[in-house]
């Protein structure tokens, strides 16, 4: 059996930047209002021509040139996405087209937040059994077209975005990837919605709270576990960015007291699957995060489903 790695990373995000001051002049909110409830600042915003696939190559292409490698090096692409509005061709698709990859497996995969972390353990788990070499994996959505924009609960939060990562075999079992811790509420899957005609988020925001901070700290603990990595050992922690008011308290209830903090929440707002593989690739490439350094991804949220995994920074 083989084992995987991350050889490479890349994000992208629109650049129509919107702040808070700008939907102030929307709906009845405040700078000040936004920041003591989510800590958000800003969030980029895609335009009309700006489809999710178009985010997600593009964070793709930033990927491929970061690990020296050509769309033909790709045979396995895996897009997790809510956000995309057409059936058929899935994103997977449409990315490998506009990549101008030779015939790769192709797959679209919606567990909203969790979507990334549910992709990466669904890619390192192909290649293991042989059904792959090297994998694209993308987190991307466009969270700003299905948005409420007269809903100041809502419209505060969302942004738009792609991360990507190139996963590849290695030789040996090397844990560079480490095993998935994941589940679901199934009960509570109306606490996060996307729902109706034309889709709109909606959320009860109060129980993912509540949900997220008493019951995530376990869990994130036990896919440390997983991996033979004490939280303290973490030298970083990318956490689904929903809302600093959850990532603050949950990654200082996980232990990881030595771990560099992902709050790229702030200047991003939540991106939903695409929120942990660019703040990964932000702190990668900033120098945060040096070359084989343990980190603990988690996604959380739509449907309360949730993924983790710790993995190694390429």
């Amino acid at each position: 059996m083989t084992g995987t790695r991350i050889a490479a990373l890349g994000h992208y995000q629109p650049a129509k930047v919107l702040t808070n001051h700008d939907l102030a002049e929307r709906v009845d909110t405040s700078d000040e209002w936004i920041l003591s409830r989510v800590g958000i600042r800003t969030r980029h915003v895609a335009g009309p021509e700006e489809p999710v696939d178009e985010l997600a190559a593009h964070a793709a292409g930033k990927a491929l040139a970061a690990a020296g490698l050509t769309a033909g090096d790709i045979d396995y692409v895996i897009v997790a996405t809510s956000t995309a509005i057409d059936r058929s061709p899935n994103t997977a698709a449409r990315v490998a087209a506009r990549l101008g990859m030779d015939a790769p497996a192709t797959l679209d995969l919606n567990v909203v937040c969790a979507g990334f972390t549910h992709a990466l353990a669904t890619a390192d788990h192909t290649i293991r059994a042989g059904a792959a070499r090297r994998a694209l994996v993308i987190g991307a959505d466009k969270m700003t077209e299905i948005t409420d924009w007269t809903d100041r609960t809502t419209c505060v939060l969302t942004g738009d975005g792609a991360g990507a990562v190139i996963v590849e075999a290695t030789e040996t079992d090397t844990g560079a990837i480490g095993p998935v811790l994941w589940g679901s509420v199934p009960e509570m899957g109306h606490a996060v919605r996307i729902e109706g005609t034309p889709p709109r988020f909606a959320q009860e925001g109060q129980s993912v709270y509540r949900w997220a901070t008493q019951k995530l700290p376990a869990l994130a603990r036990e896919a440390c576990a997983r991996s033979g990595i004490a939280p303290e050992d973490l030298a970083g922690v990318v956490l689904h960015q929903a809302n600093l008011r959850i990532i603050e308290p949950l990654a200082a209830k996980i232990g990881a007291v030595n771990a560099v903090v992902a709050r790229d929440v702030v200047d991003s707002g939540n991106t939903s699957a695409a929120s942990v593989p660019l703040a990964l690739a932000k702190l990668v490439e900033r120098g945060e995060l040096p070359s084989g350094a343990p980190v603990l991804l988690f996604g959380f949220g739509g449907n309360l489903s949730y993924a983790g995994q710790v993995v190694r920074v390429p």
